[in-house]
Order: C-alpha cells, then structure tokens, then sequence
C-alpha cells in the first residue's frame, strides 16, 4: 500500500490596503488545483471576502471575480507575499 503525504500550506500577513492595516489569509489548495491559493480577508464592515489566486506564467494572478478595486490594486503585493512564503516557509507549515 502506497500513502501519499500532500503538504499543507496556510499562513496569514498583514497587508495594508486602502488606508487599513489588513489581515490576509492564504491556503494552498492541493489535488488537481494545486497552482491555486484561496485568500480571505475582511472588508470594513466585517463581511469576509474569498477569493482565488492561481499561478499564471510565473505570476500569481487573481481569478475573475468581483471584487473590491482595493484587492485588484494589491494583486502584485499578495503575488510578493505568496513567493515569499513559499521560498521563505514559516513555522505556521508545520505541525
């Protein structure tokens, strides 16, 4: 019997985004959509916003979705965070 091991990736940053400091966080999803990230993060009234990020060329790129202009205008800075954690693991990938 083979077992396979699939890494589970989940850490959280801070991003400052229109004017707030905000909480960004990140979840690799494994199995067939293993280029994609799912992102949360909460608007100014509590609600939570979801939202995709998948690896497009060698660019994490959000998927098409309505979402406020302040996400869009972040999407460098959440591709910046995403390459970061994945070349710099923190201690949140481990159990």
């Amino acid at each position: 019997m083979r077992i396979h091991f699939v890494k589970n990736i989940q850490f959280t940053k801070l991003l400052k985004a229109e004017g707030r400091l905000r909480e960004f966080n990140f979840r690799k999803l494994g199995g067939q959509q293993e280029g994609i990230f799912t992102v949360d993060v909460v608007d100014d009234r509590g609600n939570r916003i979801l939202f995709k990020m998948q690896k497009e060329d060698s660019n994490w790129k959000i998927m098409e979705q309505p979402l406020p202009r302040w996400i869009w205008d972040n999407e460098k800075r959440l591709h910046d965070l995403i390459e970061d954690e994945l070349q710099n693991p923190t201690a949140s990938h481990f159990s």
